[in-house]
């Protein structure tokens, strides 16, 4: 098996285990991109056209209106980053995606993964709990945000999330926890 399918490999087995045909097939419609720092993968009012798979780097996703941006997600471990909704629903999302780091990812195309899916029945599974997870995390983030002072949610960070705070800037950080890049430092600074 070739190294960059190593990644995507481990997780299907662990996540979300495929038969071993489905999964070979599966491996065999990915194609390697390499992305540097600072792109867009994904823009609001795009439909996802492609089931993707973040094998190296770091990608931050964000909403963003002419007067700013919110982050609400960073990706730094090797994971799907697809926007689910979009590419399941054939509607237009409304995040962001851009890689901090070069990035390399893993893609399929949505028509090849459809018909992937008429095939193995085992790749709807897949497509449900990856939903699932996607709203229990989205339902998560909603009541800490509303519930949880800003320094119980960057300590939070700091045991649940560490990579974060080692490989993204504060400043997104800040962003992150919707407050300015000053509160967080003060935060940094009562917690050390």
């Amino acid at each position: 098996m070739n190294s960059e399918f190593k990644e995507v490999s481990k997780f299907f087995e662990t996540e979300y285990p495929l038969n071993k045909d489905g999964l070979r097939e599966l491996l065999s419609l990915f194609k390697l991109k390499v992305i540097k720092k600072g792109n867009l993968i994904l823009e609001t009012n795009q439909e996802e056209k492609q089931l993707r798979f973040l094998n190296t780097g770091v990608i931050r996703e964000y909403y963003a209106t002419s007067e700013k941006e919110s982050n609400i997600n960073f990706y730094t471990k090797p994971q799907f980053i697809t926007d689910i909704s979009s590419f399941i629903n054939d509607s237009k999302t409304k995040k962001n995606q851009e890689s901090l780091t070069e990035i390399e990812l893993l893609c399929v195309e949505k028509k090849a993964f459809r018909e992937l899916l008429k095939k193995h029945e085992c790749g709807k599974s897949f497509i449900d709990l990856s939903f699932q997870k996607l709203l229990k995390h989205k339902e998560l983030l909603e009541y800490n945000r509303i519930t949880k002072t800003a320094d119980e949610l960057y300590k939070e960070l700091f045991i649940y999330k560490p990579n974060w705070l080692e490989k993204i800037p504060q400043y997104h950080i800040a962003s992150y926890l919707n407050i300015s890049p000053e509160t967080l430092s003060r935060i940094r600074k009562r917690i050390s």
